[in-house]
């Protein structure tokens, strides 16, 4: 029976069972708690006022629930058409899932039905629930065979004659303040015979005899039951003998099922159903207590629980008094509600209802000694419950107030507390660095507390026991823990940030230093080739520099961020844990300065200098003059091999000692436990450390691939050569050969001239004194220069020549008719322009380019000529 509900009493409602719909009372008449939680998971305890709530009831085994299901879509338990038994105990309800073509959130309640042999005579529950449905619901459908029309207890007739006259005496006061329902019938298996005008008739005038015959309240005794109730009609078709035609009038019935009014001129019914007036006006979050209210109120008195006289009387003006005193109340209260709306809707966190305790203090004692004046004579029981009703609803209004207070207050001072140790911080940094955190942290803790204590005192309202912030003020001081416990994090992550940067500038000059060294030993320092350890030291230790330096770097930023984190008052578990960031971190480091170390570009510019110092200097660091007999394929082979070796040495991080990579795990570490998600976002994974890399330690330890080291061998061997060639062709256009017969040549034929100057001092002399001077020039670096000056000077008596030439072929009549020149009228050397001085010659002797003049066409014509 309704098996895949929620059912009273069973264990938490689970989202599939949910979605079929929940039990709201069982047979034992039971309440189920879990309602609200029903609403929130379908939504609709969010609707606010935009929901429906219906209720169908009638004899057992009517198809009440199979009109529901196919009216709304629900999945109410149905009878089996081979045993007739009760299939719906209690009251279920389920949202409707066919919200297209009708109202939003409609909630249908599926009552248990009547005159059933499993209850037999006992009709307490049949007229408990038929009256809770009324109380609660806007719209009751009542389903009923066309054979049962005008029956009594076949259309219910005695049990609707009981629910009004109980739904009259104790849920409607007077008409000001009752609200309407209605009753909508329908007709089962309707064949068509009789008319649906003529049996609506029949069941408005057995309505309106049996609202005749019930006892009414005082006051009441001429009302109506068209004051209370409005009806509407249905006739659907057999559901067996005529399956297609009852699905498609049950689907235009659904249509019914939306918002309507009632027409002005007629009051009929215009649209949907769902009047204005129907609707209990309770919010859909507040259904859950409605209805328990409602079903305790009607469950837990005798008979109905139809209370007395006085009783009703007391009970209508409790609730009459309470709605005036809480207008006087509302009047103070909600300007106060209107700021705190206002602040909320600017995003505002700070408190903006300083007085709120002093206010609302006095307030509220106004508004019950008003209650108390008036409603005291009243009957003491319902007084005493209404009264308590009444400081309910005035302590909900002022708690509301308080906690949204309070809960600004306590935004208010985290953010203060935060901006008040960050901007301490900062001026500490500003300052040199010179700050102790944990100082820092305590003082602005011990102040923002303070002000807390102030602020929730004043927001303190006497006389409630809701009002003692003590617990507020510890969850309060608990977040400021986190807080600053958030904020020495972020600080110890700067630390980190700010040594890792260290680290990383000392490991940069560390080992560019020691890759500098590759090659500086190879002639200079005088080490041969035939050494007993074959490498020069700054070779073969190179891995072992490096990770000694590494490690000593290492170790001093780890003495800098211990001695920095005891200032923040860190944990043994964060200290760790920042150690273990910084060492992983600073192996990244280094392994990002090698790489960079060892870029083609970087790494062939080594091995050239490597091969040059060894190719072009000798052992004691003297650069060679290559001669023509000297071994430059020797030295060359022997250079490019020796270089070679680097490669291999360069291509794997080793110890020379072991031949193994460093103890990498070792030196980092085990992870601490105390180390969070977050600590390692931002993590480089490292190969022989982290499972999930994939990667060996060997592989990690590889900086220079398999198949970059042959491309650096095929283009350091290429440049190598080149340095050969250039080598040779040095040696080869050095030095001249001259034959020795050259020099007895040279002899036999000048020696009339050798004996000629050694018989002339004079001359002998002169050639000296040459001799001297050109050596002394030689020796000075003055060859060059005076061989310019007399270049120079040889191009300055050309020009001139030329200039004389061209003066004088100007000059003279005799030349110029030879030439066929035309006459002149400005001599040449009148033109400043054309004048030879030092001024306007260059090095050479010529006229620089910017004193020449432009040159007429006489000019160039004696150029011609010339």
């Amino acid at each position: 029976m309704n098996g895949h509900f929620a059912a009273v009493g069973g264990s938490n409602g689970s989202p599939k069972q949910y979605d079929h719909g929940i039990q709201v009372i069982d047979e034992d008449k039971q309440f189920n708690t879990k309602l609200n939680e029903y609403l929130t998971e379908t939504h609709v305890a969010e609707a606010g006022f935009n929901y429906h709530l219906i209720s169908v009831f009638g004899s057992q085994s009517t198809g009440k629930s199979t009109l529901l299901n196919h009216l709304f879509g629900t999945e109410f338990s149905v009878m089996s058409e081979s045993e007739r038994r009760q299939t719906t105990k209690g009251i279920w309800m389920s949202k409707n899932k066919k919200e297209g073509a009708m109202a939003d959130n409609i909630l249908v309640m599926d009552v248990e039905g009547t005159d059933g042999r499993e209850r037999g005579e006992d009709q307490d529950f049949e007229r408990k629930s038929a009256l809770f449905a009324l109380a609660t619901s806007e719209v009751l459908i009542v389903n009923i065979w066309e054979h049962q029309v005008g029956l009594y207890q076949g259309a219910n007739m005695g049990l609707l004659k009981t629910v009004f006259e109980v739904n009259l005496q104790l849920f409607l006061k007077d008409k000001a303040s009752q609200t309407r329902s209605l009753l909508f019938f329908v007709i089962r298996d309707h064949i068509g015979v009789t008319p649906l005008s003529n049996l609506r008739n029949t069941l408005v005038q057995d309505l309106t005899k049996i609202w005749a015959s019930i006892s009414k309240p005082p006051g009441l005794e001429n009302s109506r039951i068209d004051d209370y109730f409005d009806f509407a009609f249905s006739a659907l078709p057999h559901k067996i003998l005529q399956p297609d035609k009852f699905v498609s009038e049950v689907d235009v019935l659904g249509k019914r099922f939306t918002t309507g009014h009632r027409s002005t001129k007629d009051q009929e019914f215009v649209g949907g159903v769902f009047l204005p007036e129907y609707h209990r006006r309770i919010p859909a979050d507040g259904l859950s207590v409605y209805a328990e209210g409602v079903w305790d109120q009607i469950v837990n008195n005798k008979d109905l629980d139809l209370p007395t006289q006085q009783e009703l009387l007391a009970q209508f003006r409790c609730d009459e008094i309470s709605r005036e005193v809480l207008v006087g109340f509302g009047l103070v209260i909600a300007p106060l509600e209107e700021k705190q709306a206002e602040a909320t809707r600017m995003g505002k966190t700070s408190v903006v209802l300083s007085d709120l305790g002093a206010t609302g203090a006095g307030a509220r004692e106004k508004c019950l000694k008003a209650f108390e004046t008036q409603a005291s004579r009243y009957h003491k029981g319902v007084y005493t419950v209404k009264r308590t009703e009444l400081e309910t609803k005035i302590d909900a209004r002022l708690k509301a107030l308080y906690q949204a207070q309070l809960s600004a207050a306590h935004k208010a001072g985290v953010a203060a507390f935060s901006d008040a140790v960050t901007n301490a911080v900062k001026a500490g940094q500003k300052a040199g660095g010179s700050y102790e955190f944990a100082e820092i942290v305590d003082k602005q803790k011990r102040k923002t507390l303070e002000i807390f204590k102030k602020e929730a005192r004043s927001l303190s309202i006497q006389g409630v026991g809701w009002s003692n912030f003590k617990p507020q003020y510890h969850l309060f001081e608990r977040e400021l823990d986190e807080v600053s416990a958030r904020l020495r994090k972020e600080e110890m992550r700067r630390l980190a940030i700010r040594v890792e940067r260290w680290v990383k500038s000392r490991l940069g000059d560390a080992v560019g230093l020691e890759f500098n060294k590759l090659g500086s030993g190879r002639g200079g320092s005088g080490v041969p080739e035939d050494a007993p350890l074959g490498k020069p030291p700054s070779e073969k230790d190179l891995w072992d520099r490096i990770w000694e330096v590494f490690g000593v770097i290492v170790k001093e930023a780890e003495g800098r961020f211990t001695e920095r984190a005891k200032s923040f008052d860190a944990n043994e578990e964060e200290v760790e844990v920042g150690l273990w960031r910084l060492r992983r971190k600073s192996w990244v480091a280094l392994r990002e300065r090698i790489d960079e170390e060892v870029m083609e570009s970087n790494i062939l510019m080594k091995l050239r200098e490597n091969f040059e110092d060894k190719f072009r200097y000798d052992e004691e660091g003297v650069p060679r003059i290559w001669r023509p007999t000297d071994d430059i394929e020797g030295l060359y082979t022997k250079a490019r091999e020796s270089t070679l070796t680097l490669i291999p040495l360069l291509s794997r991080f080793r110890l020379a000692e072991t031949y193994a990579p460093p103890d990498l795990p070792g030196f980092l570490g085990a992870q601490p436990a105390g180390a969070e998600p977050e600590d390692e976002e931002d993590l480089v994974p490292i190969g022989g450390v982290d499972e999930e890399e994939g990667k060996s330690l060997e592989e990690e330890m590889t900086v220079i691939s398999e198949s970059k080291r042959q491309d650096l061998v095929v283009r350091f061997k290429k440049m190598a050569d080149g340095v050969y060639v250039e080598a040779k062709r040095s040696a080869i256009g050095g030095i001249t050969q001259v034959p020795l017969y050259f020099y007895a040549i040279l002899l036999v034929l000048g020696w009339n001239e050798i004996v000629m100057v050694l018989r002339n001092p004079f001359l002998f002399l002169l050639i000296l004194v040459m001799g001297g001077g050109t050596y002394v020039a030689y020796t000075l670096n003055l060859l060059g220069p005076m061989m310019q000056m007399a270049n120079a000077a040889s191009n300055q008596a050309v020009e001139i020549g030329k200039e004389k030439l061209r003066d004088f072929l100007e000059n003279n009549e005799t030349a110029r008719q030879a030439l066929a020149m035309p006459a002149t009228t400005t001599k040449r050397g009148e033109n400043s322009d054309s004048g030879i001085s030092m001024d306007t010659l260059d090095s050479r002797g010529k006229r620089s380019a910017s004193s020449r003049a432009t040159p007429t066409a006489a000019d160039d014509d004696d150029d011609d000529g010339i």
